[in-house]
């Protein structure tokens, strides 16, 4: 037998191996797409005077709306019967959802991240820019759509699908996610892929991102890197988040209660942030937010006043959260 044969089977086994068990993919390959650059550009758009604070049924929220379209597109996204929009009226307003899915190999389970992209608009000619509200939330969903569809680029196989969601209408009551729960429950939103409704039941978590670009609100005085998560105690995962947290040298100093009260953890928990409407339907949903700051509804909330960097971690803890769900 000649000395070469011996050598060139095993590497033969070897590459035929590679083909029938590829090999695991390091979630942190997805790490690459989120830079601070892009996330300050992303902000900037959308609190920039251009958009003009976003207020529903406003030509400043429609190309904010727009915007958000295309960067699902860019991102790989998929549409819900052949467009990005679910339109809905609350009370003479005209608000449109921004929806887009990522498949997984179980049509029958799915997780929904989403984020507000409306804000308070113009007020007596005065621009609230909302950059922490909520337009660091957004640039987060969208980021969050990048490191999900490069990972599953890469060969991730996720177990279920992913919905990506920016809606319209939550200074009004909710009224764009209470929309999106309605659809669900009546089975009005159908899968991008098999075309079977969606229900309540096939929805395992709803993550809702709501402010997570301040720091001026520290939960250790001294301390910016920090995230507040809400949940239900039994559902909420939360040693997912602690593990991710600690696994991935992140370090955030993290509270699941808001500020240590039991009221206001309830009230921003169960009242007034777009989780609600998924929890009056009993599907297990989880907060994230940085806490209401100083700059909190005034036009002093611009893309300045964001710490980047920051923000960047906080998504980074999220995206890890996430995978650990599906």
């Amino acid at each position: 037998m000649p000395y070469w044969t011996v050598p060139f089977k095993f590497l033969l086994i070897f590459l035929l191996s590679s083909v029938v068990s590829p090999a695991k993919i390091n979630p942190r390959n997805a790490e690459k797409v989120l830079s601070e650059e892009k996330l300050r550009y992303e902000v900037s758009f959308l609190a920039d005077s251009l958009c003009e604070g976003r207020s529903t049924g406003t030509w400043g929220g429609a190309l904010a709306g727009l915007w958000i379209s295309r960067r699902f597109e860019e991102t790989g996204l998929k549409k819900f019967d052949g467009s990005w929009f679910r339109s809905f009226v609350y009370r003479g307003y005209k608000g449109s959802n921004v929806i887009g899915y990522l498949p997984g190999r179980d049509a029958g389970r799915y997780i929904i991240v989403g984020a507000h992209y409306d804000g308070m608009g113009k007020i007596g000619g005065v621009l609230y820019p909302g950059a922490d509200s909520n337009a660091s939330g957004v640039a987060a969903l969208i980021s969050l759509a990048e490191m999900f569809a490069r990972l599953k680029m890469l060969g991730k196989d996720y177990p279920g699908g992913i919905i990506f969601v920016a809606f319209d209408g939550q200074r009004l009551n909710l009224s764009g996610s209470t929309e999106l729960a309605r659809l669900i429950g009546h089975g009005e939103l159908s899968d991008p892929v098999t075309g079977e409704p969606i229900k309540p039941e096939m929805i395992h978590y709803m993550i809702n991102i709501d402010q997570v670009g301040g720091t001026y609100s520290p939960l250790t005085p001294g301390r910016k890197d920090y995230l507040i998560m809400l949940s239900d105690e039994e559902t909420g995962r939360r040693t997912a988040l602690t593990n991710a947290n600690g696994q991935y040298f992140l370090g955030l100093d993290i509270d699941f209660t808001y500020y240590g009260s039991r009221d206001f953890t309830r009230l921003f928990y169960r009242r007034i942030s777009d989780q609600r409407a998924f929890l009056e339907k009993g599907i297990p949903s989880v907060m994230f937010t940085s806490g209401i700051t100083m700059l909190n509804n005034k036009p002093a909330d611009n893309a300045a006043s964001i710490d980047y960097s920051i923000l960047r971690k906080r998504i980074l803890l999220m995206y890890h959260y996430i995978l650990r769900l599906l």
